[in-house]
């Protein structure tokens, strides 16, 4: 990965459209805890990301995550970790070992979900730290990735990722925005799996 924040923050690259509200679900009771289930469980790779209320006091100690968010290449599944019925079929399928977890920036994720919930991340793959190049200082974001693997740009609003994610009622805002970070994963996933690069490093050396 070669493009920089500001290389892309000055670009003019068409608009990244992700998933619309017609593919997402937001998980609010135990019959659509039991749909997401079979519906996650049955995918080979899943995209993965979680959303948490921001602190803004010093010494103030996150709650989260409040929010965990999976998808399917077809549809995106939001559960509120205020639903009791989501716990279980969350550590069911986060620590699945047949199923991929895909996202970027996942370091936090696994001690958050191991305090709050007791859950333990089985089968993880951080994006952001797979895609890095040599010479690479930190992790690939989502935004950069975009830009390299489909030449569009991604965007993200910082007032809808700063917002109240232990909020009882999601706007359709934080809804869209909780439902892409996972999504766009999967997809930027699909494309490293194809990416020639890649795929020539893996590649055997030819016998001499």
């Amino acid at each position: 990965m070669t493009i920089s924040r500001s290389m892309l923050a000055a670009s003019e690259l068409p608009i990244y459209n992700g998933v619309s509200m017609a593919r997402i679900t937001l998980v609010s009771d135990a019959a659509l805890a039991e749909r997401a289930l079979a519906a996650l469980l049955a995918a080979p790779a899943i995209g993965f990301d979680t959303e948490s209320k921001p602190t803004f006091l010093k010494g103030e100690i996150s709650t989260g995550p409040h929010l965990v968010q999976l998808a399917t290449d077809e549809h995106v599944y939001l559960f509120p970790v205020v639903v009791a019925a989501n716990h279980d079929v969350l550590r069911q399928i986060l620590a699945a070992q047949n199923v991929l977890k895909v996202g970027f920036g996942l370091g936090n994720d696994r001690s958050a979900l191991r305090s709050r919930l007791g859950i333990e991340l089985a089968n993880v793959l951080d994006l952001g730290e797979a895609l890095r190049g040599p010479g690479h200082r930190g992790t690939v974001g989502a935004k950069v990735a975009v830009a390299h693997y489909f030449g569009q740009k991604f965007q993200k609003s910082k007032k809808v990722g700063t917002s109240n994610w232990a909020s009882a009622r999601l706007n359709e805002r934080q809804l869209l925005y909780a439902a892409n970070d996972a999504h766009v994963a999967l997809q930027i996933y699909r494309a490293w799996l194809r990416d020639p690069e890649r795929l020539a490093q893996a590649a055997p050396a030819p016998a001499i």
